[in-house]
């Protein structure tokens, strides 16, 4: 096993059952939930210096999510060009996500998550095992799918760890 797949294994690990359609929900319907009960101030919380926010985390899946759908959609559609890789962590830094309401960043996860979820749903079973090159990694279509969940799954397991202890 290479570096690459290693490091998306720990994702793949997470997810709890083989039916990873089902936990996509779930884990948008526990991170909706889990969110909802933050208030404002607590949103602003990042658990050490240099750390995100829970605003920017909750971001920081709403754009990973955006990027791995174009991957799903590009793959799925035959696109033969490799895709570039992203920079969490510039993203996060232009991403302005401490200047808006946690609502409304909750919101637009609901939404990103609700685009997955009638992506994937829709797609014909034959494309799932469509590959294409993604930061210079050929993976495919379903495996980007299931990282939407374990990526996920992997932030809500930190939250839980890491935040809400010290909250």
């Amino acid at each position: 096993m290479n570096e690459f797949q290693k490091y998306i294994q720990r994702y793949l690990d997470l997810i709890p059952s083989e039916n990873w359609l089902e936990e996509l929900k779930k884990s948008g319907e526990k991170t909706v939930s889990l969110y909802s009960y933050l208030t404002e101030e607590q949103s602003n919380f990042a658990y050490s210096e240099g750390k995100w926010t829970l605003k920017e985390l909750l971001l920081h899946l709403s754009d990973t999510e955006r990027i791995f759908q174009y991957r799903i959609l590009a793959f799925a559609r035959g696109e033969k060009s490799g895709l570039p890789g992203f920079d969490e962590e510039n993203y996060a830094a232009n991403s302005f996500a401490n200047e808006r309401s946690l609502d409304s960043l909750l919101r637009e996860y609901q939404f990103v998550r609700q685009s997955s979820q009638i992506l994937l749903e829709t797609l014909n079973p034959s494309v799932l095992k469509n590959t294409g090159k993604a930061n210079g990694h050929i993976i495919s279509v379903e495996t980007i799918g299931k990282l939407i969940v374990g990526h996920n799954i992997h932030h809500l397991n930190i939250i839980e760890e890491r935040y809400l202890t010290e909250l």
